[in-house]
């Protein structure tokens, strides 16, 4: 397995398996790096003792999805980032779509990282900015066997019922998530319009799923 396809799975399995922690409640005073940190190293763990998810079990890696991470990320968010202006055109119901077949296209494309963790351990650098910023950056390092892996988190704190810090995309050495998709979303927006971006994303999944 090359280094250009690893990197591209910790894209996303990397903050899964950061985000998806052990169901620590977040408190909404925590400092970003202290959060990140934090998760980092619970997860780690959880994620080595799951024979399931190391696997590659799509079933379990779903339910993980859904019961721990969509709580620590603004998952609309990053969608409509990655959407860009076609977003607002959409209507309600090609949103949810959007979301869905998004985060679907995710797990099914990367399932195969969290059986690439192993020895790996989070370095988190110091924090750039002052830690009450409502947007920042959190930088790290993925340090194993082979050259240390640069992995980035951009965060925002949330009010309210929930507060705290939600990721709402991420850096691989110097390729961040929503700016790749973008591109590839741009283009099938300005062939087919929205719905045209929703097929091509649930023609894709169904693809992932028979070839799994």
């Amino acid at each position: 397995m090359n280094r250009n396809f690893l990197n591209s799975l910790f894209r996303f399995f990397m903050v899964l398996g950061l985000m998806c922690g052990a169901g620590t409640v977040l408190a909404a005073d925590e400092a970003p790096d202290a959060f990140v940190k934090r998760i980092s190293n619970e997860t780690l763990d959880a994620v080595r003792a799951d024979k399931g998810i190391k696997a590659g079990d799509i079933n379990k890696t779903m339910q993980l999805v859904d019961s721990k991470l969509m709580q620590h990320v603004n998952f609309r968010r990053m969608t409509a980032l990655a959407t860009g202006p076609g977003w607002r055109k959409a209507t309600p119901e090609q949103q949810d779509r959007l979301q869905e077949e998004f985060k679907l296209l995710l797990i099914r494309t990367y399932s195969g990282a969290l059986s690439q963790i192993n020895d790996q351990v989070i370095e988190v650098k110091p924090l750039r900015g002052a830690s009450d910023d409502k947007n920042l950056v959190v930088q790290t390092e993925v340090k194993g066997k082979g050259e240390p892996i640069q992995l980035d988190y951009r965060l925002e704190k949330t009010p309210g019922e929930g507060a705290g810090w939600k990721i709402f995309d991420l850096n691989v050495l110097g390729i961040w998530l929503v700016e790749n998709y973008r591109s590839q979303f741009s283009k099938e927006i300005n062939a087919g319009g929205v719905d045209g971006l929703i097929k091509s994303l649930s023609d894709r999944n169904k693809s992932n799923a028979k070839k799994a």
